[in-house]
């Protein structure tokens, strides 16, 4: 007799969801969770932690990001996410003042004053929070509009650095690259999966190290999930990991930080 397998919990409506968000923005239930990225010479070393959006649900338990942000991402509500995002990192920054902190913006977001408006608000308040700070946008066609290099020297200019996330998944060209001179790359988990044992994936996380060194970016290896992944993605020379074989989002920011990251990471890390 052939078994019959559930069928998985139906989604919940896009409607919903953006009710939901709606509610934690106006009732301050969304928060940051902060996953460590480690130095590849030196696992036990944070080089910087990325602030991961989390919504608290009123009677306990947290929801990640990948749970709601699709729903909402192309909506206002993704603006009032990215811009509420910002304020907890810069919050986290004046808290702490040797973090390094990595915080999610899309392109969309970037073109709105609503988020420039909290980037130069909280960077008035403390200037010298702009090197310990560090946008991270993901990789996708609207990098590839004609205003953003505009928009990334006015962000370069306030002294914080840009980080380029999940290169490889997504339809940003390798010229933009050079157009919109990031300073880290974070390689797309896809290509260290198995790594250490997969030829195709080796060959393939290999030229995606090289155009990084070509263009002298700081790289760093995403779901790095097992010490032997770890081992091999640093033997071909990646500056940081990150992934849960060195920490899953939690709370508060894990220590120590390294004391040989420079405080601004627009000069990559020493190789």
């Amino acid at each position: 007799m052939f078994q019959t397998q559930s069928a998985p919990p139906p989604r919940p409506h896009p409607s919903l969801i953006e009710a939901e968000v709606s509610a934690a923005l106006e009732d301050n239930r969304i928060t940051l969770a902060f996953q460590p990225v480690v130095l590849g010479a030196d696992t036990a070393m944070v080089a910087f932690h990325e602030g991961l959006l989390r919504l608290r649900r009123p009677h306990g338990g947290l929801v990640s990001a990948g749970a709601f942000m699709p729903a909402v991402e192309d909506r206002p509500l993704g603006r009032q996410l990215d811009v509420r995002a910002l304020q907890l990192g810069l919050a986290e920054l004046g808290r702490r003042p040797t973090l390094r902190l990595a915080v999610n913006a899309t392109p969309q977001s970037l073109r709105t004053p609503q988020w420039w408006h909290a980037l130069t608000t909280g960077l008035a308040a403390a200037p010298d929070l702009a090197e310990r700070l560090i946008v991270e946008v993901t990789e996708c066609s609207r990098l590839t509009t004609p205003d953003m290099p505009a928009i990334f020297d006015r962000l370069r200019g306030l002294g914080l650095s840009l980080a380029l996330d999940d290169f490889g998944a997504g339809s940003t060209c390798f010229s933009t690259l050079r157009a919109l001179r990031f300073d880290i790359l974070k390689i797309d988990g896809q290509y260290s999966r198995d790594v250490e044992r997969d030829r195709d994936n080796q060959v393939l996380f290999d030229a995606l190290l090289g155009l990084a060194r070509h263009f002298d970016l700081l790289t760093v290896a995403e779901s790095v999930e097992s010490h032997a992944q770890a081992a091999y993605l640093a033997s071909r020379g990646v500056d940081c990991l990150q992934g849960y074989a060195f920490g899953r989002p939690g709370p508060r920011p894990s220590w120590p930080i390294a004391p040989s990251v420079p405080c601004s990471l627009g000069t990559p890390l020493a190789r």
